[in-house]
């Protein structure tokens, strides 16, 4: 599956965050990676992060229970539940969630390890399974607390209350941090399962604010109400000296800044990264690169930020390529133009005509197979394209076998009639070399039309129209039987830079058809 990527920023190189860190870290790895290969990757994750975090918070519970809350000294059926029961559960509870994880997810994953899209139902699944594997965490914590508050209940009453308190907040805040990092290895997964699928108009997780409400009770408010319990404990043991309340305070205010420390970080990490593969990929498209697309990973509002992105960023290649196809057959002066207004009407224009018309293409088509024509007509038509654009002209029609270029409209040149009679000139001289085969008559003169778009509100057309054109047309009907097949009016010469006028000379003097004025003929020098 090859998607463009998000990620963060580089050095002011957005394109290379993009590249190298599509969800946001290179511990993900890249975005075309193989099931096989993330499947692996992800069960690693999974597995370090479940088993770090447990070992952290199962630490900080054992050593608050033991050494820092109030409360009376454990007699030996206690220490021996400490010594015992404690460890052999963690090792049974971290083993037990592992097995349970790894068959749940494998299962909920079958699309992913089938190489396949998704179903609606498999989409959905996939971005709730964050949610799911921390509730196996958190079962495990509650049945810790349910059997170490009644081993307590039965060897040693009075401590009931601060194991309860200690081993509940720990699970608590271990299992929140485990949901972050557990929704954090998944991002690779999550944006394939809505690679496949339109964006869903329902939040598929908690939304921004919820989840923000939610860290909170859990970075702060749940240690603070520990807190608040431990002092009650103080109050109920008579005999705590006022240094070991303050050790106490200053312990738990520790692993209270700690913990809350670490949820905020993991939390705005968790909405920075998609806020952030935006950005990035917003950079590269002002750059002027729109073939962007960033893996959508987040169930809430950034996810639809992303997907939001993303058809934003197809709407705009969409956008330019219609505009490239659209300046291939009008070109992009029109184009510029037809944007700027879309109001019918012209205005008066002195300009350069050059009208190239090829000789004998009746009898070309009749002797020659109908593909022998077309790639004739094509090679023809590029090398005319070629010397106009190079010269600064627009092509304004195609007429058959017959070719109508503007030198000064729709974009104004310093000097229309000598680039037209340059282009002219070169124009002659490649097609006597390069296309033998194609003898095409030339004309080219100045004048003053009317430059404009005509046709109806429905459909539009940028035309010139004024005695110019139709000298032109006419001079190349002459231009077909004298040598170099190349005329010009001396108005368009007398018109032209000095530089450009030194390689014409003066003619007769015809009047050509539909015209009651004579026309100067002008040939190369």
């Amino acid at each position: 599956m090859n998607q463009q990527t998000g990620g963060v920023m580089q050095q002011g190189r957005p394109e290379l965050a993009l590249q190298r860190r599509p969800f946001g870290s290179w511990l993900l790895g890249p975005a075309d990676q193989g099931p096989r290969q993330l499947r692996i990757r992800t069960q690693l994750l999974l597995t370090f992060f479940s088993v770090g975090t447990n070992i952290i918070g199962a630490s900080v519970v054992f050593v608050l229970t033991v050494f820092v809350l109030p409360g009376p000294p454990s007699n030996h059926e206690l220490q021996l539940v400490r010594t015992i029961v404690f460890p052999g559960y963690f090792l049974l509870a971290v083993l037990v969630g592992a097995v349970w994880s790894t068959r749940y997810a494998v299962r909920k994953l079958a699309w992913m390890l089938e190489d396949r899209p998704t179903t609606r139902k498999e989409q959905i699944v996939t971005l709730r399974l964050p949610l799911r594997l921390t509730m196996i965490e958190m079962f495990l914590w509650l049945l810790a607390t349910v059997l170490f508050g009644v081993l307590a209940l039965i060897f040693q009453p009075d401590n009931l209350l601060r194991i309860l308190i200690t081993t509940f907040d720990g699970g608590v805040v271990t299992c929140t941090a485990s949901y972050l990092l557990t929704e954090f290895a998944l991002r690779p997964i999550a944006a394939r399962a809505l690679a496949d699928q339109a964006p869903p108009k329902r939040l598929l997780a908690a939304g921004l604010k919820a989840r923000t409400v939610f860290f909170w009770a859990v970075g702060s408010a749940v240690p603070v109400v520990g807190l608040m319990l431990t002092a009650t404990l103080a109050l109920i043991e008579k005999d705590v000296s006022a240094t070991r309340l303050s050790v106490i305070i200053l312990a738990l205010g520790t692993v209270v800044l700690v913990c809350g420390w670490i949820l905020t970080v993991l939390s705005a990490k968790s909405v920075v990264a998609p806020v952030r593969s935006v950005r990035n990929a917003l950079a590269v498209i002002g750059d002027g690169e729109l073939n962007v697309r960033i893996p959508v990973f987040d169930g809430t509002e950034l996810g639809s930020l992303q997907s939001g992105f993303n058809r934003m960023a197809a709407g705009l290649r969409e956008r330019e390529r219609i505009r490239d196809l659209f300046g291939r057959y009008v070109g992009p002066d029109v184009v510029r133009e037809a944007l700027a207004s879309d109001s019918l009407g012209g205005e008066e224009r002195f300009v350069a005509v050059l009208f190239v018309d090829l000789v004998g293409s009746t009898e070309l088509a009749a002797v020659r197979p109908p593909t022998e024509v077309v790639q004739l007509l094509n090679r023809f038509f590029e090398l005319v394209v070629d010397e106009v654009d190079r010269h600064g002209g627009f092509v304004n029609k195609f007429a058959g076998d017959a070719v109508l270029a503007v030198f000064g409209a729709p974009a104004e040149l310093p000097d229309p009639a000598g680039s037209a009679l340059q282009a002219g000139r070169a124009l002659a001289r490649r097609l006597a070399d390069e296309l033998p085969e194609a003898t095409a008559g030339i004309g080219v003169t100045a004048g003053t039309v009317v430059a404009g778009t005509v046709g109806d509100i429905r459909r539009h057309e940028y035309t010139v129209i004024g005695d110019p054109v139709n000298e032109a047309a006419r001079l190349t009907e002459l231009a077909k039987a004298v040598p170099g097949r190349l005329l010009a009016s001396m108005t368009a010469v007398g018109e032209s830079a000095p530089a450009e006028a030194s390689h014409w000379k003066a003619g007769e003097e015809v009047t050509v058809r539909g015209r009651n004025r004579p026309t100067q003929l002008a040939i190369p020098a």
